[in-house]
């Protein structure tokens, strides 16, 4: 065990010296278009100083939120919200450059009161961190195992907990190399997870203070889903269609665009929404060469635009997909053919018969969605052809489906409170 984490640590300090040098080499070349690894690379380059010359102890309790990208803010967003409500300094860190750069940039009143870079997990930061922040609570979202980290906050006695944990039956913590995971988690560590199976593997692994909890981002989604919302181009493209329209989010990989791209060429008459997961000017362009009809970006559209001639409207900003489903008859989620399946919950509150990719074992509610008949697993471009066309030129069917996600949803939300509420109970350690 000393031997693996000596091992571990001699790895992160690897890790570090790399970081340093791309950051550096990248400030020698000074490209205005970096990549997502330069810019992660960039931001943990002095970290620690940044934290500390921008946070102010504010005298309240402090809990520490860590995630590692925007995805997980989604499960974060209405924990932090209460929280903060609830009159705790809140300090929310992120991995993911994305992450960073559009909540860095927030300026709501009822948000994060901080968001950081986490500092790479050496001995040194975790120290560090803990000392600048000294959270009185300290809250990881989903699966953020990082052993330094974990071992300084049980050796400070502080407070820790996993929300929405998932360990399924392949899950990496129950094989033998993880064993200083498992041994760094602190052993009054509370677990809020979202099924059975993982509550059963985290017992197993010697953990107790374990809960089924509920997913917070029904929360979430049903929060953003009431709010209103407007955009003009998006809302003038969509009146254009008189078949409905398909909402392709977080376009993950070929995969993903194929199957949505080959729809879309085949279904002319269908007015499609395409959210790539990653802005840039390779996939941009990669989506429109899948494409045989007019597509345009969203940002070159303009309040004079004519979109009558246009099948496909690109999206090429973050941070909008939870809203932009509203506008969908039909949702396809991208990331389903990799392990990294990304929300079916932002779709189905709005009532939308939702389809995915076949690698959905990371995530608890596509199965209950294909359970009630609202989700649909799809493995090629042909599958998928078929069950929206069965779906197009069946109203009943649409409407029975609508009123049985918007049921599903509703009785799914209320996590949040009850994950708030064991954060703030007292902690017997």
């Amino acid at each position: 065990m000393k031997v693996t984490y000596t091992l571990y640590n001699f790895a992160m300090w690897l890790g570090k010296l790399f970081l340093c040098m791309v950051s550096h080499t990248a400030r020698l070349f000074c490209s205005s278009r970096k990549s997502k690894f330069v810019r992660f690379a960039s931001g943990q380059d002095g970290v620690l100083s940044f934290i500390r010359s921008h946070y102010v102890d504010s005298g309240k309790e402090t809990v520490w939120l860590h995630m590692a990208s925007l995805g997980e803010y989604a499960v974060a967003r209405p924990i932090i919200k209460k929280l903060y409500s609830d009159n705790y300094t809140i300090v929310l860190t992120v991995f993911s450059p994305s992450a960073y750069e559009v909540l860095g940039g927030r300026t709501e009143k009822d948000d994060a009161d901080y968001v950081f870079y986490l500092p790479w997990d050496t001995r040194h930061h975790a120290k560090q961190f803990l000392d600048i922040v000294h959270p009185a609570k300290a809250v990881f979202i989903i699966s953020e195992y990082w052993i330094n980290y974990l071992r300084e906050l049980g050796r400070r006695h502080i407070p820790t907990y996993f929300v929405s944990s998932l360990i399924p039956q392949d899950s990496y913590l129950l094989k033998w190399y993880a064993m200083p995971i498992r041994k760094a988690i602190p052993r009054s560590t509370t677990f809020m997870a979202l099924d059975e199976e993982t509550k059963n593997h985290l017992n197993i692994m010697g953990f107790d203070r374990v809960t089924i909890m509920g997913d917070p981002l029904f929360d979430n989604a049903l929060s953003i889903a009431q709010t209103p919302y407007t955009n003009d181009i998006i809302e003038r493209f969509c009146a254009t269609a008189s078949d409905g329209v398909l909402v392709a989010g977080s376009i993950s990989d070929m995969t993903d665009l194929t199957i949505v791209s080959t729809f879309a060429n085949s279904h002319r008459h269908v007015k499609c929404l395409f959210v790539p997961h990653e802005i840039s000017e390779e996939n941009l362009n990669e989506i429109k060469c899948h494409l045989d009809s007019k597509a345009e970006r969203y940002s070159v559209c303009t309040p004079e635009t004519d979109f009558s001639g246009m099948q496909v409207l690109i999206i090429d900003f973050i941070g909008a997909l939870s809203r932009i489903y509203r506008y969908g008859r039909w949702a396809y989620v991208g990331g389903g053919f990799t392990p990294y399946l990304h929300s079916v919950i932002e779709p189905v509150v709005y009532g939308l018969p939702v389809s995915f990719g076949p690698y959905i074992y990371r995530k608890v509610t596509p199965q209950e969605m294909m359970d009630l008949g609202i989700g649909k697993m799809v493995h090629s471009a042909e599958e998928f052809s078929s069950w929206i066309d069965g779906l197009a030129s069946n109203e009943e069917e649409m409407s029975k489906i609508r009123k049985t996600a918007l049921e599903y949803a509703s009785r799914s939300g209320g996590a949040t409170a009850r994950v708030v509420q064991t954060i703030k109970e007292k902690y017997p350690l």
